[in-house]
């Protein structure tokens, strides 16, 4: 005779398979060998059951980035791990004092250690800092993390990666006067200034430009370093200005583009542009225009580049410039070349800088 199973049943039978497969896919993590093929067991666990069973997966990674076999893949697993993690689960804050202690996982166990323990593990990273005999950009990781978690700016106008960090720009001494009067918080970075009309848009222009900024917006809620803000449309700065104005006479639409949304830091991934898209903002097209019209090595012009162009971008560094001799309806076309083929040879691109912003803005 045929009963049918109950919710509760049902709901049963699923845990316990759930859990048998997970506990599969546990023994397949630890047995592969293979870097690819234990790439996509991982991706398989976070996909399948980081949402279902969290504390069980990050059992299964906190236990390989110990005693894994496959030993880089140990270090890689740390950001997965800090990120399933909860905001003050002391629970971890053991398993994050061991990764300090390791020179291969000391990197990212410094932010695991952070998000789990909080201003608490201060002095443990000051010391990390402090340490001659640690390589500087573990050292410097330290610093930055500290500045992030903290809001002082101890990182303030350094590479956005502590990687690229020298020891000279480590702020030991700093850093002691901070820890000496009992760790308080900064004030932490403003944003940059941005003009009214990206989130009141009425023009063509302006309407196009705010489209652009959600896109550039979103990128910025996933990834934002305010000590170095990276992907913002801010008001440009008037010396930098005069000092284009006095360069060159550039068509309405591309001169209120900078003056009012200059690009800062901007990088388009996508498809159509060969290695991203940088759009050039105004505190750095004059320099930008080194290696295609001048050449900062003789400080000399480069008689082989057209004079009409101006370039505003580069993809790869694939130049992609306003033509000057063209300026109609306050507005001039896009020209795009190739570099490394001995000659510059221009197609046109876009019938106006309006048209390729919107194309970016679409991107």
């Amino acid at each position: 005779m045929n009963f049918l199973k109950n919710d509760y049943q049902q709901q049963f039978e699923n845990i316990l398979m759930t859990d048998k497969n997970l506990e599969k896919l546990r023994q397949q993590i630890i047995d592969e060998t293979d870097g690819v093929k234990f790439s996509k067991l991982i991706e398989k666990l976070k996909k399948k059951y980081a949402s279902i069973d969290t504390s069980y997966v990050l059992d299964i990674l906190t236990d390989y980035a110990k005693h894994g076999q496959i030993l880089h893949w140990r270090n890689f697993l740390l950001p997965d791990i800090i990120k399933l993690v909860g905001d003050s689960e002391t629970e971890y804050i053991t398993f994050f004092e061991w990764c300090i202690t390791q020179p291969e996982l000391i990197y990212w166990g410094i932010d695991g250690l952070l998000k789990t323990q909080g201003k608490e593990c201060f002095s443990a990273l000051i010391e990390l800092a402090k340490n001659e005999s640690l390589n500087t950009p573990i050292r410097a990781k330290a610093i930055k993390s500290i500045s992030i978690y903290s809001k002082q700016p101890f990182d303030r106008d350094l590479p956005k990666d502590p990687g690229y960090w020298k020891t000279e720009d480590l702020r030991i001494v700093e850093i002691e006067a901070w820890q000496k009067n009992g760790y308080q918080n900064g004030k932490g970075y403003a944003k940059p200034k941005t003009h009214p009309s990206l989130e009141d848009p009425k023009t063509e222009l302006e309407k196009t430009v705010s489209k652009f900024n959600r896109k550039l917006e979103a990128k910025r809620n996933k990834n934002q370093d305010l000590s170095n803000p990276t992907n913002w449309l801010v008001i440009a700065d008037q010396t930098d200005l005069l000092s284009i104005a006095e360069r060159w006479n550039l068509p309405e639409t591309y001169r209120l583009f900078l003056s009012n949304y200059s690009p800062l830091h901007v990088h388009i991934d996508s498809k159509k542009y060969f290695q991203g898209l940088h759009l050039y903002g105004a505190s750095e097209l004059l320099k930008r225009q080194e290696g295609y019209s001048f050449n900062p090595v003789t400080n000399q012009i480069i008689d082989e580049w057209p004079k009409n162009l101006v370039v505003i971008a580069d993809a790869g560094a694939d130049p992609y410039c306003i033509d000057l001799s063209q300026i109609k309806e306050n507005d001039a076309p896009v020209y795009k070349s190739t570099h490394g083929t001995g000659v510059w040879e221009f197609e046109l691109y876009t019938d106006s800088f309006l048209i390729f912003l919107k194309e970016i803005a679409g991107a």
